[in-house]
This record gives structure tokens, C-alpha cells and sequence, in this order.
């Protein structure tokens, strides 16, 4: 017979990786659409930019407390429910009826989003140790980076069908069967005897535990930043793909298949190397790819004559893969730092990850995208903090 912990393990990647699709598909389904939103609503390229940076500051500040919860009520139920609330926010998007009403929706998706992904680290580490866990976080990561591939391309696809309220219906039923398989095939891993109170002190207490461990800072600061660099290019997309390469709306696969083929083959190398390399040099190759990646493109910038396809985007997969080999070490290396506080752990780390990201869509991505070049050395800058950062972590420990 099938023993549940075999069971879990078969189910857990596919769960996980529905979990993380979420957020990808939140974000660049939309991108094709923006210019059909804008004339719906009669709003221009800043307000439209406002759909990502306010999903992204939602997304930021609940993921403070989804970990939390988790601690006190269970992985599943908080999970379960936020992707049944993600559900009803999608649909409230696709019907909506202005442009305050639908920045409204997209701030409850980004409440609600990040049960999952916050929740699900913790439920990788609740059920695996050492290498397992590193092989099950890359695996998870592989199949999540092929969502931002895809996504902006069932965007586009759907715009042709149902405009750009049939992307949010298709959010819809993707956050419905989620919930569903989530509901059916999902174990509980975190006991009852394991549990913390959820009352403000106590809360309050936990945070303020995880903010006086000094390692915990570095740590935080690079496996946050180091997706922000790759995501000043994904958040430029619209202004990038248009504008400054001159394709259609159908090109976006020009900047998403170089960027996720860089992450799934990084999210590969990282699982098979588990066991086989030290976490330390996991890393250090991680920064080599992306330092390696930011430097073509400040050359291509400034040799270029202008921006074109394959180059000007080709060099994403070197950054793409640099990511990810360092993330699922980064975290791990997080989490382990407080075996009963992972849920809190997961959500600090994740809030700092998010207010990153909706600062680059907010702020770094509309005074950066006017040229590559500028892109490229955001990019270089973000990058070198998570160095620094990883580096001072090493110090420490």
C-alpha cells in the first residue's frame, strides 16, 4: 500500500507548483491586456502600472500573517481558504465596473495569493529535511518557472477570445481547481501540539525573536532582492516588448521563454546538486550566473544600435538561472534558523520579497524602462546588493 508520507511527497511538488503559479499568473496574464484596460476605463500607462504595484503591496503586507496563522490554525486550512477567497477576487475582477473597483479586486488577490506560496515553503520544510528538502524546493521551483512563460501567452490568447476580462475568468477557474485538489489531496503537516497562539503579543513576540537574529538579515535581504533584478524586466514588459523592441502584443515571448528557461535549468541544477555541492558554493554559482548576465547586457546596451531580439533579452536565461540556483539554498538556509517559527520565518521573508517586487513595478521599472541600458544597470544594482548581502551572511556565520 501507499504509505501517506509517500503519498505526500508524490502530491507535494504538483500542489506547490499550482500554489506558485498563482502569483506569475496574477501578474503577467494581464500584461497583454493593459492596453484594452486602459481604454475600458480611459487611464493611461501609470494607472494601468498601479493593477501590478497594488496587488504587490497587498500581496506584501498579508503575507505577514499568512505564516503566522499557519502556526496557529494549520498549513491546510489557511491555504485552502485563501486560494477559495483568491477565487471569489478574480471573478469580482472580471466583472467589474471601474477602475477603482478593479484595483479594489486586484488588492484582495493579493491578500489572498500568497497563502499559498508563504504557507507551502513551510509545509516543504514541516515534511523534509537536508537534501530532500532542497530537491523538493527545486522541483517545485522548475515547475513554477514555466508560469511566467506561459502566462503572458494565455493572456494574449485569451484577449482574442473573451478581451481582458476572460484573463480574470480564467483565474478564476484555475484558483477554483486548485482549491478543489488542495481540499482533496493536501495533508495537514503541521500538528496540533506544534501550534502557537495567534494573539498580537505573542505575534508580536515571534517577529521581534526572528528580527534579533542577526543572520536572518542577510539571508532575508538576498533571497529576497535577487528576484527583484529579473523581475525590473518582467514588470518592463509591456513598455519593454512594445516600445523599445517594437513588437506586438504576441512578441512577449521573446523576454518569458529566455527568463524561464534560465529558471527551470537553474531549479534543475540546484535539485541534482543537492547532497553533491556545499549550500555555500550552490550560491556562489548562483551570483556568477547573474553577475555573468548583467554584464552582457550593459555591453549589449551600449553596442547595440538599438534594442532587438534574440539579444537584447537572450542573456536573461544566464540571470533567470542564477536565481534560481541560489533560492531554494537561501531559503532553506532561512527557515532552518527557526524550526518552530518557519511559518512566521516564510512570511517575513516573503514580505520582503513582495515590497521589493512592487517597488520595482512601482518606482524602478517606469523611471528605468525608458532603454535598456537603464534596465540593465537597475538589474546589475539589485544584484550586487544580494551579494553584498550574501556575503555578510557568510561573515556572520
Amino acid at each position: 500500500m501507499t504509505s501517506p508520507a509517500h503519498t505526500l511527497r508524490r502530491n507535494l511538488p504538483w500542489l506547490l507548483a499550482g500554489l506558485s503559479m498563482i502569483g506569475p499568473f496574477s501578474i503577467d496574464a494581464i500584461f497583454p491586456g493593459f492596453p484594452d484596460i486602459g481604454h475600458a476605463f480611459g487611464v493611461g500607462e501609470v494607472a494601468l502600472q498601479q493593477t501590478i504595484s497594488v496587488y504587490l503591496f497587498a500581496y506584501a503586507a498579508m503575507n505577514l500573517f499568512h505564516g503566522a496563522i499557519s502556526d496557529a490554525f494549520g498549513r491546510k486550512p489557511v491555504i485552502v481558504i485563501g486560494m477559495g477567497l483568491y477565487a471569489l477576487a478574480s471573478a469580482g475582477a472580471a466583472m467589474a465596473t471601474s477602475f477603482t473597483g478593479l484595483l479594489a479586486f486586484r488588492m484582495l488577490q493579493g491578500l489572498c495569493a500568497g497563502a499559498g506560496i508563504v504557507v507551502g515553503r513551510a509545509v516543504v520544510r514541516d515534511t523534509l529535511h537536508g537534501e530532500d528538502a532542497q530537491k523538493m524546493m527545486s522541483k517545485v521551483m522548475m515547475i513554477f518557472g514555466v508560469a511566467p512563460a506561459v502566462a503572458p501567452m494565455v493572456g494574449a490568447w485569451l484577449l482574442g477570445i473573451d478581451g481582458w476580462r476572460g484573463i480574470f475568468w480564467a483565474l478564476t477557474g484555475f484558483a477554483v481547481v486548485l482549491t478543489v485538489a488542495l481540499w482533496r489531496f493536501l495533508d495537514e503537516t503541521h500538528p496540533h501540539e506544534a501550534r502557537t497562539s495567534f494573539r498580537p503579543r505573542p505575534l508580536l513576540a515571534s517577529y521581534a525573536n526572528i528580527a534579533r537574529d542577526r543572520p536572518f538579515w542577510p539571508l532575508m535581504i538576498a533571497a529576497s532582492i535577487n528576484f527583484s533584478g529579473l523581475f525590473l524586466y518582467i514588470a518592463s514588459a509591456p513598455r519593454m516588448i512594445r516600445e523599445l523592441l517594437g513588437l506586438s502584443a504576441q512578441g512577449f515571448p521573446w523576454l518569458f521563454i529566455p527568463v524561464i528557461s534560465g529558471m527551470v535549468a537553474g531549479a534543475f541544477a540546484s535539485g541534482r546538486l543537492a547532497g553533491r555541492m556545499t549550500p555555500t558554493r550552490t550560491v556562489n554559482i548562483g551570483y556568477v550566473l547573474m553577475l555573468g548576465s548583467c554584464a552582457i547586457n550593459i555591453v549589449l546596451a551600449l553596442a547595440l544600435p538599438h534594442p532587438m531580439v534574440p539579444w537584447s533579452t537572450l542573456p536573461l536565461l544566464l540571470y533567470g538561472a542564477g536565481v534560481q540556483m541560489a533560492f531554494p539554498t537561501l531559503t532553506l538556509l532561512l527557515l532552518d534558523r527557526f524550526p518552530r517559527q518557519r511559518g512566521g520565518a516564510s512570511s517575513v521573508q516573503a514580505f520582503a520579497s513582495l515590497l521589493f517586487t512592487a517597488i520595482v513595478a512601482g518606482v524602478l521599472s517606469p523611471l528605468l524602462s525608458v532603454d535598456m541600458l537603464g534596465l540593465a544597470l537597475g538589474a546589475s544594482a539589485l544584484c550586487g546588493i544580494g551579494l553584498v548581502s550574501w556575503r555578510w551572511y557568510l561573515r556572520l556565520v
